[in-house]
């Protein structure tokens, strides 16, 4: 059995990250003794999860779900790929709309123009298109 402190340090985490995780369900609720909270040593296993999961850019929903929101016959590892593969989408998605975004600002801090409706016209093709 290993103290909330314990817990913290060996899966490098705060004790507050470890009771905002109890707090949102995404640890189950430890024993406790004296008060205290006491976990057992698999519970490193699923905070190692939850920050892999958090470092490839799961939001808490989806974390939720990739631990606890599929079939028990559904294989951690089947678990993961269906969820990358979606992740996946989304953040080709973000990184589409994300270079848009710096060419927007690119453009518009070399703009000399003196009006917005200037910088729109058709001198400036990623503009014109509909796309600014």
């Amino acid at each position: 059995m290993l103290s909330i402190g314990e817990v913290a340090e060996k899966s490098g985490t705060t004790t507050s990250a470890l009771r905002y995780y109890e707090q949102i369900g995404l640890l189950e609720p430890p024993q406790r003794i004296s008060g205290k909270r006491v976990y057992k040593e698999e519970i490193l296993g699923r905070i190692d999860t939850i920050k892999l999961a958090q470092s490839a850019g799961f939001q808490i929903q989806e974390i939720k779900q990739l631990l606890d929101g599929f079939d028990s016959q559904v294989a951690p590892s089947e678990r993961w790929k269906l969820m990358a593969a979606k992740k996946q989408e989304e953040l080709e998605a973000k990184i589409q709309q994300m270079t848009r975004m710096k060419m927007i600002l690119e453009n518009s801090v070399n703009c000399d123009c003196l009006s917005w409706e200037e910088c729109f016209q058709d001198e400036r093709p990623e503009f014109s298109k509909g796309e600014g």
